[in-house]
């Protein structure tokens, strides 16, 4: 199975730049998409003119319109579907969905996550750290069962120095503060679940997965690795190979983001 995560910054705009397109012709098998940013209609039509239009789409907007949402699209119909981690404050926000999978390994859970930049020392910070709050309770529950469980997208932190090229410029920054890395200490040290992407990469720096449009950011790669694909252990040990699909050029981006892509091996 072939899972691509992909933040699109705006769905239609990511269409428009030839994004869809290029995602259509990765022969995936599950497209998790964020910032998606567009009702269920707007997607749908991008979708299809994209030649993807025959696929199942689980997808939320955000209550706050033009901002959010995320969709997970797969060529096979989900068994399950469900919108929201399961905190209350967030059900609405347009930042998770999950659907499970029939494989013949059993059933996979496959997560499209949004976690919004933060911004340090104010209330936004604050909320980010009750959405990965509400997202350390829901992987818990996964690891702890033992299911096989993908949860993917731009998570907005960097774990380590490895994972962003200034790292010292931004210690105090949202996005690598101390204690957003911590909840990824613990999911990977101690919580059963593993970061797919660098484990069959190997160290860093990089490869990073977001630059800003601003200056020299993209030609310099002065980027940020923020986009993941986190599986459970029963699940990672199931990944084969993983890439990063960063355009050739400035002008051939589509994203600010480039999408993650991981093959699983899912045979009985």
């Amino acid at each position: 199975m072939r899972v691509i995560t992909a933040n699109v910054n705006g769905v239609r705009a990511a269409a428009r730049r030839g994004g869809l397109g290029w995602l259509a012709a990765q022969e995936a098998d599950v497209l998790c998409l964020q910032e998606v940013r567009a009702t269920d209609a707007h997607l749908a039509q991008a979708l299809g003119d994209a030649g993807l239009g025959a696929w199942h789409v689980a997808h939320t907007e955000a209550a706050d319109k033009g901002r959010a949402g995320v969709a997970v699209v797969s060529r096979q119909t989900p068994s399950r579907v469900q919108v929201g981690v399961g905190a209350q404050e967030f059900a609405t926000c347009g930042r998770w969905v999950e659907i499970d999978l029939p494989t013949a390994a059993g059933p996979v859970t496959i997560v499209s996550a949004y976690v919004h930049t933060g911004e340090a020392a104010t209330a936004r910070q604050e909320e980010k750290y009750r959405f990965l709050d509400a997202m350390n309770e829901r992987m818990a529950a996964w690891s702890a069962a033992g299911d096989l469980a993908l949860v993917t997208g731009d998570l907005n932190v960097a774990h380590r120095e490895d994972d962003l090229k200034n790292w010292k410029g931004n210690l105090k920054r949202a996005g690598f503060l101390p204690r957003e890395r911590a909840y990824f200490d613990r999911w990977f040290e101690f919580g059963d679940w593993a970061d797919t992407h660098r484990e069959l990469h190997g160290p860093g720096p990089g490869p990073y997965t977001w630059w800003s449009w601003r200056g020299k950011a993209f030609d310099n790669d002065a980027g940020w690795r923020i986009d993941y694909q986190l599986a459970t252990r029963a699940l990672a040990k199931r990944a084969l190979t993983a890439a990063v699909g960063r355009a050739a050029s400035y002008d051939q981006r589509w994203s600010d983001h480039a999408a993650v892509t991981v093959d699983y091996d899912l045979g009985a």
